[in-house]
């Protein structure tokens, strides 16, 4: 049986979503990728209490590393590319074309962004810390102002022009 939950953050409600324990997916209630919880799942308000303290703790800034029973469901490939994610660390940002360097498929530039785009569980899996070589922030589920959200809450400059939103640093981008 599947349950959910849901969680006021500062990027707008999400929707933790699973058997309880494992995380399968984190839903958005804005942006290109927001969805409601699908009619045939139970409400579980006590469901993923791991999952709620660690994303409260990430959103107020005193966690930097999830740990957590995940459960997002993929091709190899798509695995692949959300493992290589979770080893992106806190504060740092990467292009979608080092990502493919990262796992061993430097060709797949588009196929890793296209699993971007389809990561079942954002955030945890922070498919938000990728970015265009360009240093422009790309598609992201919740909207492009949620990702820059999260990047400024990772200690990130991003500057905001007619709707577009471009890193600036810190640090050196690698491409």
């Amino acid at each position: 049986m599947t349950l959910y939950r849901s969680l006021e953050s500062p990027i707008g409600q999400l929707v933790l979503v699973g058997d309880g324990e494992q995380l399968s997916e984190i839903l958005f209630s804005r942006g290109r990728q927001a969805r409601p919880p699908d009619p045939d799942w139970r409400e579980a308000p006590s469901a993923f209490a791991a999952a709620a303290d660690q994303l409260e703790a990430y959103f107020a800034g005193r966690l930097r590393r999830f740990d957590l029973p995940l459960a997002p469901e993929g091709t190899a490939f798509r695995q692949s590319a959300w493992t290589a994610l979770q080893e992106i660390p806190f504060g740092k940002v990467m292009t979608y074309a080092a990502l493919a360097q990262a796992i061993d498929r430097p060709r797949a530039i588009r196929a890793v962004g296209a699993a971007n785009g389809a990561n079942p569980i954002p955030i945890v899996i922070p498919c938000h810390r990728l970015i265009g070589s360009s240093r422009d922030l790309t598609d992201f589920g919740g909207g492009l102002a949620a990702k820059a959200a999260l990047l400024r809450l990772e200690g990130h400059r991003i500057e905001e022009r007619k709707g577009r939103f471009r890193w600036l640093g810190p640090g050196s981008l690698q491409s």
